[in-house]
């Protein structure tokens, strides 16, 4: 695959068909994607935990009540006791990896002490945990029909409610998601 190829700053949709738990109607948001693998951000499985337990977890002082009230979400099954935020492209953290023109993702605490007193990115998205794949791994999945891509949206990201993430990803491209059959057909 050469890099024009690569499927940063896209979404994948986990088809109708794909029955593991860790993916079942997902939305990964692909952050990076390379001849190594690839790295993503599963965008729509809340967890139960709000912001504020991570505030109080890492000792943050706190100013913003609606920050606290933010839903964290289950980034994917690896290294699910770390935090990922991405966040529209505007500031400077310590370590950020701008995914897009407009969105990056940060790891470092100083942006989540930023988003505790409301001067964190305009827009941000918290998960714990990623999701990742080897050399080659989504290539072949993505072959085997498991999963649909489609092109990175804001929107969806941001402000499409949970439950309607992974139709909208979709309907960007004209796709009812709920209609695709099972059958993969490749040239």
């Amino acid at each position: 695959m050469n890099q024009a190829t690569y499927l940063n700053n896209q979404f994948i949709i986990a088809m109708p068909t794909l029955v593991d738990p860790n993916f079942f109607h997902t939305v990964t948001y692909l952050c990076q994607h390379n001849k190594e693998g690839a790295l993503g951000i599963v965008i729509n499985r809340p967890t139960q935990m709000k912001l504020g337990e991570i505030f109080m977890q890492m000792k943050i002082p706190v100013t913003s009540s609606s920050a606290s009230e933010m839903t964290v979400f289950a980034g994917g099954p690896v290294q699910q006791e770390h935090g990922f935020v991405l966040h529209t492209t505007e500031g400077k953290w310590d370590v950020t990896m701008p995914v897009s023109d407009s969105v990056s993702l940060t790891t470092s605490r100083d942006i989540i002490e930023a988003i505790a007193v409301d001067k964190g990115p305009k827009q941000y998205f918290i998960a714990l945990g990623y999701a990742g794949w080897g050399e080659g791994q989504l290539e072949q999945e993505i072959l085997a029909n498991t999963w649909l891509n489609t092109p990175f949206n804001k929107n969806v990201l941001f402000e499409t409610p949970i439950d309607k993430r992974w139709q909208g990803a979709a309907e960007q491209i004209g796709i009812n998601i709920n209609q695709l059959t099972t059958q993969a057909g490749h040239c």
